[in-house]
């Protein structure tokens, strides 16, 4: 088994769910608490044993790679100011030399395609996928879980998602269901509830093989005229196993608002700090809330 050293971060999207507060701000810089989403899923890579971070870009979304460079002025500040455990996490952002790379996606035409755009620098080597919308809570994060249990094949993280949401996500056809490891013998992107074969969700993590890249190279459409990568698994399967990973945490889709918002609330009740402030609100909100009915 070869070791997965590099992972892909689709960060072409527009954000139009968050306008206008995405209109000059990345919204894979929309923050929970203090961090923003995609520096969470850097930190997810990193503990997972990941050596290369290729970010797919497109325009407007400098301010991703600034937050992973140094800022010379402000580093200065904070060391002229004594305040060297800030001064240590901003420089802990920045990776190696040659480690990073940006490739601008051109085109917002699917997930597919963004993972496409960065085929070059992926080579003949497994890799992993990590989109910063899907934001885990767990004591170990969701990739370094996957990293361990992966043996060959294709692998996703899987959840188990109420009938009336399967419309959302690529749903298994499943073959056999072992608890935390689910086979799959097809797969469907947003089908409706009549259509799905179960209700086991396909969540923002991959580790793939790359001949999924032999199907993407093809440039097909599929639901939403964009080019899905669960259709570049299909012709996978038979070859080589296609394995569903059910992770340890809890998961919030942050390309909405109400996840965003539920991401902050439970990631700040996992602070000290702020955890007894934060149920101390969420009490009063519910006293002001019973009164008002």
């Amino acid at each position: 088994m070869k070791k997965i050293r590099k992972a892909i971060f689709p960060v072409g999207g527009l954000g139009t769910r968050f306008l206008p507060a995405t209109k000059t701000i990345p919204k894979e810089m929309l923050p929970v608490i203090d961090k923003p989403l995609i520096q969470y899923a850097v930190e997810e890579a990193i503990a997972a044993g990941i050596e290369q971070f290729i970010f797919v870009t497109g325009r407007g979304k400098s301010a991703i790679e600034d937050h992973f460079d140094y800022s010379f002025e402000l580093e200065t500040m904070l060391s002229a100011n004594g305040n060297t455990k800030t001064l240590e996490t901003l420089r802990s952002l920045v990776r190696h030399p040659g480690s990073t790379y940006y490739i601008r996606q051109q085109e917002p035409l699917g997930l597919g395609h963004a993972v496409w755009c960065a085929r070059h620098l992926i080579g003949d080597e497994p890799f992993a996928v990590l989109s910063a919308d899907d934001f885990i809570l767990s004591s170990k994060p969701c990739l370094q879980q996957m990293t361990e249990a992966y043996k060959d094949g294709n692998m996703v993280a899987i959840m188990d998602v109420p009938n009336e949401t399967v419309s959302r996500y690529g749903i298994f056809d499943v073959e056999e269901d072992r608890g935390k490891f689910v086979f799959a013998k097809g797969v469907i992107e947003k089908p409706s509830l009549d259509e799905a074969p179960s209700n086991i969700a396909i969540i923002g993590r991959y580790i793939l093989l790359p001949e999924v890249f032999n199907y993407l190279d093809l440039q097909k459409k599929g639901a939403g005229g964009e080019i899905q990568l669960t259709d570049a698994f299909i012709p996978l399967i038979d070859k080589y196993p296609f394995m569903g990973f059910r992770f340890e945490g809890n998961w919030f889709d942050c390309g909405s608002k109400e996840g965003l918002l539920k991401a902050n609330i439970n990631a700040a009740l996992e602070r000290d700090e702020l955890k007894g402030s934060i149920l101390q609100e969420i009490e009063d909100i519910s006293k002001r809330h019973n009164r008002n009915l």
